[in-house]
């Protein structure tokens, strides 16, 4: 009887590692290569804020802020780990 109480276990068991390798370790890398692009941002990098708003980063304020330069003599201060990506990959010549 004790291996039937096993048994009963061993779908959750797979289910729970099912999950582990597709949704909860390929996030978890997606958050760690985030983090490493945000603490890299300097100035003169092209970024995206989650609002949509694009600019150039034209000082970093301190580890937590930096300013962005959206227009001509325009700059706002963004936390840096607020939804900030990176438009450095996009930088490819368009035909």
């Amino acid at each position: 009887m004790d291996s039937a109480g096993i048994g009963q276990f061993i779908p959750l068991i797979l289910i729970f590692v099912i999950f582990y390798f597709f949704l909860i370790r390929p996030q978890q890398k997606k958050v760690k290569e985030h983090k490493a692009m945000v603490e890299s941002l300097k100035k003169g990098d092209k970024i995206v804020t989650s609002g949509g708003i694009t600019g150039t980063i034209s000082r970093v304020v301190d580890n937590d802020k930096i300013e962005v330069e959206i227009a001509d003599n325009v700059t706002v201060e963004v936390i840096r780990g607020t939804g900030v990506q990176s438009l450095m990959n996009s930088q490819e010549v368009k035909k």
